[in-house]
């Protein structure tokens, strides 16, 4: 009867995937159960729905992460099939003839008592043959528990490289189409931009130009004015002191008011508009400049050579102030002669500089003259209290708000083209077009008395 029941309570323990005895059972809804290895590789490229091996019945798929290791639920009386060790013909000590029942983790070998008490053996430490393979199972278990959940997560992986691998190639095609389609957006918002500014231009130079031109027309008639004055203030001057002493004050009365509603000149300065993408598109070509020359306060006629142009006749024959001239000029180590470059210049809120590109040669004369060919330079100076900026080649004024901050200088050698940017508002304050390059250009800077 006893023999009846053990065999009845083993075939439950039996699992009906491996037909051996469970390991780290599970039970699935339908009440079956299963060794959770087994379970897992059999359940591992079903499709939904998965079912039962044995009934069939339709069970949701479980999380193995928490079952693998679940309690058991049932024991082999006494001890378990899957703990006993082999014949005891293989487990006698040759030597002792005595069972090895003890384990030495050292040497991972089975001794006997007395072979764990020599003197190869009794330093190491030794345990029950039956809790170190308890050990070994559970740290089996947790070595399978870790590679199936890798195993799960690079199925997981290539499941989803698979997908992104069979529409990557259309992907790719359909972004290409979506960046076709910007780009003429871009385009159509440029040229947008470019006609919105070119007509902004023109009427800001259409109302400058009437400006100026309403400024001549007073200036004109004030002139008229200033000199019937003049001429009727030299005939009082002539007349007896009776007639000068009665007509004195009504005729020094006018002069005075004529001369307060002088017609001040007036200032033309065009906005510097921003260009959208223009400081993106030259960082693209954007180098450092080191400076190899420098010399401190060396007298030299550029600045002066400004404000002379800048004077009026009646002060052409001014003496030149020589401190005034001294400046600061250093030119780039490097040398261009092709390509596209670009870089910047911090000229802070300095009003007397020079920056651009020249010959090398020029910059090692003394006399440095502006009207030398070969000089693609933008200059700032202040005279009196206004500050001008110029271009050379020929001498030109730009009517364009003075830059404070960084200013950028852009060298296209091949096409002949060189810019001067306006970092702080992303704006063009001019350029040089249609040159020809046939010799090595070094980048310039000069910074003159403040």
């Amino acid at each position: 009867m006893d023999s009846l029941f053990v065999q009845c309570l083993s075939n439950k323990l039996i699992c009906s995937i491996c037909k051996d005895y469970f390991t780290d059972p599970v039970t699935i809804i339908c009440g079956h159960s299963f060794c959770t290895p087994c379970l897992c590789l059999l359940w591992e490229n079903t499709q939904t729905p998965t079912y039962c091996p044995v009934c069939r019945t339709i069970s949701p798929r479980m999380d193995f992460k928490s079952t693998i290791f679940v309690k058991r639920q049932v024991h082999l009386p006494g001890e378990s099939v899957v703990c006993q060790f082999p014949s005891s013909a293989e487990q006698l000590c040759k030597t002792h003839q005595a069972i090895k029942h003890l384990f030495c983790h050292m040497d991972r070998s089975l001794l006997c008592l007395f072979c764990a008490h020599s003197p190869g053996h009794a330093t190491h430490r030794h345990c029950p043959a039956k809790q170190a393979a308890q050990h070994y199972r559970e740290s089996i278990l947790m070595q399978m528990k870790s590679i199936w959940k890798n195993k799960q997560k690079n199925q997981k992986n290539l499941n989803e490289e698979t997908d992104i691998l069979r529409i990557w190639e259309g992907f790719v095609n359909l972004r290409m189409v979506m960046i076709r389609a910007e780009y003429p957006k871009v385009y159509q918002y440029l040229h947008e931009e470019l006609e919105e500014q070119l007509e902004s231009l023109a009427n800001e130079g259409r109302i400058i130009f009437q400006r100026l031109g309403r400024n001549v027309t007073r200036m004109v008639h004030m002139g008229k004015l200033l000199r019937r004055i003049y001429e009727e203030l030299k005939k009082l001057s002539r007349k007896s002191d009776v007639d000068l002493l009665q007509e004195v004050g009504l005729f020094l009365c006018r002069g005075h008011l004529v001369q307060l509603y002088m017609p001040q000149p007036v200032d033309p300065q065009l906005t510097a508009w921003t260009i959208t993408g223009m400081s993106e598109r030259l960082n693209n070509f954007r180098v450092y400049i080191t400076l190899d020359h420098k010399i401190s306060k060396y007298d030299v006629l550029l600045f002066e050579e400004l404000r002379h142009l800048q004077c009026s006749l009646d002060h052409q024959d001014s003496p030149r102030n020589p401190a005034s001239s001294e400046y600061t000029p250093s030119w780039g180590a490097q040398t261009f002669t092709s390509g596209k470059h670009y870089w910047e210049v911090d000229v802070g809120s300095s009003c007397n500089w020079i920056i651009g590109l020249c010959k090398e040669s020029w910059a090692n004369r003394n006399d440095m003259l502006l009207n030398s060919e070969g000089l693609f330079l933008l200059l700032c100076v202040k005279v009196d209290d206004h500050v001008n900026l110029f271009s050379t080649s020929p001498l030109i004024r730009q009517y364009i708000q003075r830059p404070q901050g960084w200013v950028g200088v852009f060298l296209d050698y091949e096409f002949g083209v060189v810019s001067f940017v306006n970092i702080a508002k992303s704006s063009l304050i001019c350029n040089f077009l249609s040159c020809s390059f046939s010799f090595p250009l070094k980048p310039f800077i000069c910074f003159g008395p403040k």
